[in-house]
């Protein structure tokens, strides 16, 4: 499918209903055939330091972690409902020791501007460089029940990412 460009002061979404749903989460080179994705639920977009973004968490044993740490960019995917399946699968196998992208039935394709990989089933696409990264501290969490997302101490690093290209269907345009 040919997604169009998409300037970011005209992006429609439903933020709550797309993060929901779940996003696809690569990091890597497509170049390389070196990369990994995997279903994200949580994060936000947003305007940070004057500047479009995306902000991702990633708990540091998903094999996505290192990808995320050794690439300067990511993407992040949406999907049609068909594809929830796709979605589910990639969201709880690992890349580690299995090659879950074609268990999938996804097919990687090069996005416009960043290294890592975007999907040719994805209905929008987001690209980002990456700009920040800070652990979690538990300390700072002002509601207790937060901690019930963690009950193996695995807080997440959070990746503030610079959105350089976003295409879509049109229906994402405003």
């Amino acid at each position: 499918m040919t997604l169009q460009e998409i300037r970011f002061d005209t992006l429609s979404l439903q933020y709550f209903k797309i993060w929901q749903r779940g996003l696809l989460l690569t990091s890597g080179d497509f170049r390389l055939g070196h990369f990994n994705t995997m279903t994200v639920g949580w994060g936000s977009l947003g305007r940070m330091w004057g500047k479009p973004f995306v902000q991702v968490v990633v708990r540091p044993q998903r094999y996505t972690f290192q990808f995320m740490e050794k690439y300067p960019t990511f993407t992040l995917c949406a999907f049609a409902d068909e594809h929830s399946d796709a979605i589910q699968l990639l969201g709880t196998r690992s890349g580690r020791d299995t090659d879950k992208i074609s268990l999938a039935a996804l097919h990687p394709v090069a996005a416009s501007t960043v290294q890592a990989p975007a999907f040719d089933e994805a209905t929008l696409v987001i690209e980002c460089r990456k700009i920040y990264w800070q652990d979690m501290d538990p300390d700072n969490f002002l509601d207790p029940s937060i901690q019930r997302n963690y009950p193996a101490h695995d807080f997440h690093r959070i990746y503030f990412g610079e959105i350089v290209a976003i295409r879509g269907e049109p229906e994402f345009n405003s």
